[in-house]
This record gives C-alpha cells, sequence and structure tokens, in this order.
C-alpha cells in the first residue's frame, strides 16, 4: 500500500508540471510531438530524415537517452537543433526534465518541437510531457505483437508510425495484424508506413503533422 501511494504522490507531480507545460506550450504557439518507442526501432533515424524534406532549422528536437549524446550528434549534423538530457538511471523523460530542457534551447520560433523519449515501451507511456501528440514507432524488425503485450503504450498513443518497412520481405509482419490489435485496445488512430528509403512516406507523416499543426496542409491518408 505504501508503494502505491508513492507512485501516485510522483505521478501528480508529474501531471501537474504536463499541465503546465501544456499551457505553456498553448500560449507560445508550440507544437510538441512526444516520440515514443523501443531501442532501435528509428527514432533518430526517422528525426534525421525530416532534414531532407522540410527546413531543418523549422525544427527542435529534446533528446533523452540513458547516456551519451550521439543520438544529440546526428541530429546538429544535419542542421537540427537538438539538446539532450542524459537521464542516467531513469528510463523515461519526466515533465520536469522537459521545463528545464527548454530553458536551453531556442523553441518559440520553430514550426516543430519534438520529444525523442528514452527507448523503452513500457515507462514512457505513464508519464506526461505536456505534448500535442503522443507518437509511437514500432519497427518491422521487432515483430507484429507489440500492440498487445505493451498496451499501455499504444493506449496513450494518438497516431503509429510503421518503421524500416523496406524490410517487411525479410520479416513475417502483419502490418494489419497490428491495426486489428489496436481496434481490440479500442484505438482507432493513424497508422503510417514509413521507410528512410522511400521518402514519400515521410512526406505522407510530416503533411499530417503539419495538418494536426494547424498548418493547412492536406493530409495524406495512411494505411
Amino acid at each position: 500500500m505504501q508503494t502505491i501511494q508513492v507512485d501516485k504522490k510522483i505521478l501528480s507531480k508529474n501531471d501537474k508540471e504536463a499541465l503546465k507545460l501544456k499551457q505553456k506550450f498553448k500560449e507560445e504557439n508550440v507544437f510538441v510531438i512526444n516520440l515514443m518507442s523501443s531501442p532501435g526501432s528509428g527514432k533518430t533515424t526517422f528525426l534525421e530524415h525530416l532534414a531532407a524534406i522540410t527546413n531543418p532549422s523549422s525544427l527542435v528536437v529534446i533528446e533523452g537517452d540513458l547516456q551519451t549524446n550521439r543520438d544529440t550528434i546526428r541530429l546538429q549534423k544535419v542542421g537540427i537543433d537538438a539538446y539532450q538530457i542524459s537521464t542516467g538511471d531513469t528510463c523515461h523523460l519526466e515533465a520536469f526534465m522537459i521545463a528545464e530542457a527548454l530553458e536551453h534551447i531556442d523553441y518559440t520560433q520553430k514550426d516543430f518541437l519534438f520529444i525523442e523519449n528514452v527507448g523503452n515501451l513500457v515507462c514512457p507511456a505513464s508519464y506526461d510531457l505536456g505534448a500535442n501528440m503522443n507518437i509511437v514507432a514500432l519497427s518491422v524488425s521487432e515483430g507484429d505483437d507489440k500492440v498487445l503485450k505493451y498496451p499501455t503504450m499504444f493506449l496513450c498513443a494518438d497516431a503509429v508510425l510503421i518503421t524500416k518497412t523496406d524490410l517487411i520481405s525479410y520479416f513475417k509482419f502483419d502490418k494489419d495484424k497490428i491495426k486489428q490489435d489496436l481496434i481490440q485496445l479500442g484505438k482507432d488512430i493513424p497508422l503510417f508506413l514509413c521507410s528512410c528509403k522511400e521518402i514519400q512516406t515521410l512526406h505522407n507523416i510530416f503533411n499530417y503533422f503539419k495538418e494536426q499543426r494547424g498548418l493547412g496542409y492536406v493530409s495524406c491518408h495512411s494505411f
């Protein structure tokens, strides 16, 4: 019982900070996307390749990792402003971490602020970061059984990116199973196929982001 009470206090504190962030982002007209997935699903690669289809200076990324700033350096090399949060033993980002990071980046004139969460299909789902959207990436190489194995993560998703789709022929991956499992969870959300080797898939996803932000772009349909 005591552990449950402690957890409630921690989450309550995070939720209060997340509400402050939501209000801050609304007042400053900043559109924030929380990008979550397991390690190696292609989050950083996806963000890297956005620089090829839009002005990289219009994007800013808060990068979360347990250790090293390697992903941050990768993004900076393609012209994207990026700020590193090293969480140590913490397997997720928390709202107060985002609030502190905002003090170190120029984000108010950007079209999008991406939060690349720590690679983990469990913990990040429980921590609201004040984002406009939660996007979950799932790579073909991980398998098509993850939605029901990690329901909390997919229950908090506003859209799902199936990444590395150029590898589908090498894996027994059924994209329709993902959709069916989401429906079983009661989630009717967009799914997008994503391959950084197929530039149109990036346009499809980015156009969807722009539509959600309200820039007047017509969204391409997910599958």
